[in-house]
């Protein structure tokens, strides 16, 4: 971020003190990975508990008795489908049709909504929604994992039982915290919102517990194995909700939301892609920007690629033409740095495997 100092999280000094490499993310000095490296991260997420600090994501303070409504016609997803101490993902459209961001609500009261956005589009949510955004004045720690409540629930056996995507404010031992059944890891977990000045504190008494800390290597490639989307791949410029097959995201019923008339139209015509999951046959790991090939005619582009640390393979997610003809099952070339690689087309998630 050239010219600009790049912003801390509260837990800058614990992850240098941890041994963390830090990077450079969205405007923020975050950390990649940790001495044990993302590949024993990202297996730890998947065998154990590790916890993320998320903190650079935005939030959005939403309040008051027009809350509701705002948010309601402003977003594509269905709020009446929802209740108070519950959260819903959601995603905040332009005019044509296409994601300017994907976001998760936090429900937390009557009146009172925790709206998440991509850190770099904290500005433009608030410009299409309101509220506040209070985002530097919390942290966010994601706890990720098959034993991350059972770690969790030595420090808050309260915080460890809040279900899937439900939300609920949190007291341990004085520390407000508002905790919330989400993740981005295909993971069992939670995320806990907590004031700043406590946050090291909270960090440290995670690790403490047994639970590993984790970066945004292992975090990526998490997201890539169970098929979540990443905004500025995945979602973006361009791209549709039904492009990306998110079509669940929407509340067609609604009267109302923002780039409604292009999203049916184009549910009318049909998309003129759609993404599809990428299997490489061998270790080489898949890229994003690489061609899709199938019987030698391009047929798409991936988006989002790597190594996949629990399948032992490269993999990929990519937009396939619509009237391509590949389908699932089917076998394809991805063209990694002038080398074509075998593949085949499959279902997602990569991870956990179909049985």
């Amino acid at each position: 971020m050239s010219g600009e100092e790049l912003k801390r999280t509260a837990l800058y000094d614990a992850h240098a003190a941890a041994g963390a490499k830090l990077v450079e993310f969205g405007g923020w000095e975050m950390p990649l990975a940790y001495e044990a490296g993302t590949v024993a991260e990202h297996r730890a997420c998947r065998e154990g508990a590790v916890v993320f600090d998320v903190s650079h994501l935005g939030t959005v303070a939403v309040r008051g008795h027009q809350a509701f409504d705002s948010l309601q016609e402003a977003l594509t997803n269905d709020l009446n489908k929802i209740e108070p101490g519950r959260a819903q993902y959601t995603h905040l459209l332009d005019l044509d049709g296409s994601v300017l961001d994907d976001i998760i609500i936090w429900w937390r009261a009557e009146g009172v909504f925790d709206v998440m956005p991509n850190a770099s589009n904290t500005s433009r949510v608030v410009s299409a929604i309101g509220g506040e955004d209070v985002t530097a004045t919390r942290s966010v720690l994601a706890i990720q994992g098959p034993e991350a409540r059972r770690l969790l629930a030595a420090i808050s056996p309260v915080a460890a039982n809040v279900k899937r995507f439900n939300v609920a404010e949190v007291i341990v031992d004085g520390i407000e915290m508002v905790v919330a059944g989400t993740g981005y890891t295909g993971e069992d977990g939670v995320e806990i919102a907590v004031p700043n000045e406590v946050a090291p504190e909270l960090f440290e008494r995670l690790l403490a517990s047994g639970i590993q800390p984790a970066g945004l290597g292992a975090r990526d490639t998490l997201r890539l194995e169970a098929g979540l989307p990443l905004h500025g791949h995945e979602l973006g410029a361009g791209i549709s909700p039904l492009q990306a097959r998110l079509g669940w995201v929407v509340g067609w019923s609604k009267p109302i939301f923002r780039g409604r008339d292009a999203l049916l139209a184009e549910k009318a015509t049909g998309p003129r892609r759609l993404l599809a999951g990428i299997r490489g046959t061998g270790r080489q790991p898949l890229r994003d920007g690489a061609p899709i090939i199938a019987g030698g005619v391009e047929v798409g582009t991936t988006t989002s690629g790597n190594f996949s640390p629990m399948l032992g393979v490269g993999i990929a997610l990519g937009f396939l033409d619509a009237g391509s003809g590949v389908e699932v099952g089917d076998g394809v070339e991805v063209e990694v740095r002038g080398r074509r690689v075998a593949a085949e087309i499959v279902a997602l998630p990569f991870w956990p495997p179909r049985s």
